[in-house]
């Protein structure tokens, strides 16, 4: 869908049906209505299937009443202050992994699944206290196949969310496509497990489920443990393939690109000579590096981690939108991959990795308007400051201490597109810097 879904637009403009009471749209005007601070667009029944039976979940909640509410309670524990008190802890996790890279050195390694392996366990010490470690062992449990199986039965099911019900008696015919029991009942208990275990672990850090026992503890009201154990059940199901799916693009652009490459590493060069940097750098100096910015945003835009629509329903009364008229219960969406790729937005050169395009104080503003990489509006993800610390330490420090280089360079990554679009063959060859 990630890849089709543009040429669609391509073709036919900024509105496609793509279903029976479905459109595609692409116009850059349509992201504050559907999208924007206020929306009345409520998300589709495609979210019912993420719900399940569960009552309260901060990702799939359609009422917008609902879902401000339980965002009041749990947005705090995500500001960017929030994540700087948990940053020591990143550093830890990826001390190790430039430990583990470094004993891998000299060798063909899967960057691509040390990266997954990297982005779960720093999910694990911001939410629970305590590494998983993935890193260490250079291998996860089983989770993250399990994950994969739930994101592909997710996003099929979701398309005809009427049959979810049907899950049970239409699996022996058709096999795990509509194993959407994983997310509701494996993973869950995974994490449920975690939330048990890390309310009997004292622990002074400021992870994330200590903020949200004590929003609980204030007001139980506002957050009960099954609130605590949804947003636990998304750390771990999201947060670490939307952290990784970035990491991978941004190395695999920056292999395609040397001159981006070189660019960004003379940046590095002289932050070392300003006396600005040494590692663990923090977030508050990196966030400010243009040029790593730009890569990061670039990367982002070119492969956002989300390859499908971010399905809405139009209000009662219906609305104008891409210079059509659509009926109330329309359900309407925009693809990042689509709109990302909107030449009088971002220039004519939409398709190349430019980070330089960021650099233009000129357009940048209208750019990050029309970008969708995190969603939009009061359905921003959540985890997004989680995320841009997490790649913004990681990017430079590996390519501070490593050459590398594709063993197959001018092969594509494979990708599978199942609401996350995950990429497999980031197959590199890594040597140590001699003066890193």
């Amino acid at each position: 869908m990630h890849r089709v879904i543009p040429q669609l637009h391509k073709k036919y403009g900024n509105i496609v049906r793509t279903g029976p009471d479905e459109v595609s749209i692409s116009d850059v005007e349509a992201i504050r209505a559907i999208y924007g601070p206020g929306s009345k667009y409520a998300k589709s029944d495609w979210y019912s299937v993420w719900q399940g039976t569960q009552p309260t979940d901060l990702f799939a909640e359609r009422h917008i009443p609902t879902h401000a509410a339980l965002k009041r309670n749990i947005s705090r524990v995500y500001t960017m202050s929030s994540m700087t008190g948990m940053e020591k802890f990143v550093d830890n996790v990826i001390s190790l992994f430039i430990k583990r890279m470094h004993e891998n050195a000299n060798t063909v390694i899967d960057l691509g699944n040390w990266l997954q392996l990297l982005a779960f366990d720093v999910i694990g010490e911001v939410s629970f206290s305590r590494s998983f470690g993935f890193v260490e062992a250079g291998k996860d449990d089983g989770m993250l196949n399990r994950i994969d199986r739930a994101l592909a039965s997710l996003a099929w099911v979701g398309q005809l969310p009427g049959i979810y019900w049907l899950d049970h008696y239409l699996k022996p015919f058709i096999g795990t496509h509509l194993d959407a029991s994983l997310r509701h009942g494996t993973i869950r208990s995974y994490a449920e497990a975690e939330v048990k275990s890390r309310q009997g672990r004292d622990s002074d850090r400021s992870d994330i489920l200590g903020h949200l026992f004590k929003v609980s503890a204030d007001d139980p009201s506002a957050l009960d443990e099954n609130a605590i154990t949804s947003v636990a059940t998304a750390n771990v199901f999201a947060g670490s393939d939307t952290t990784a799916i970035t990491l991978r693009a941004i190395v695999y652009f920056l292999l395609q690109h040397p001159t981006c490459l070189q660019r960004l590493r003379s940046e590095m060069q002289q932050k070392k000579e300003d006396g600005s940097l040494s590692f663990p750098a923090p977030y508050s100096q990196l966030s400010a590096w243009p040029y790593l910015q730009a890569c990061i945003s670039e990367a982002l835009r070119l492969y956002p981690a989300v390859g499908m629509a971010l399905p809405r329903v139009v209000p009662e009364g219906g609305a104008e939108l891409a210079g059509h008229y659509l009926p109330g219960g329309t359900i309407v969406g925009m693809n990042a991959w689509a709109v990302h790729r909107n030449s009088q937005i971002y220039g004519a050169d939409v398709d190349w990795y430019r980070p330089e395009r960021w650099l233009d104080a000129s357009r940048k503003g209208n750019m990050e308007r029309c970008f969708l990489a995190f969603g939009g509006g009061a359905r921003l993800c959540i985890g997004k400051n989680i995320s841009l610390m997490e790649i913004s330490k990681v990017i430079p420090i590996l390519f501070d201490k490593f050459d590398m280089e594709l063993v197959t360079p001018g092969k594509p990554l494979k990708e599978t597109c199942a609401w996350f679009v995950r990429q497999e063959g980031l197959i590199v060859r890594l040597r140590p810097r001699k003066y890193a």
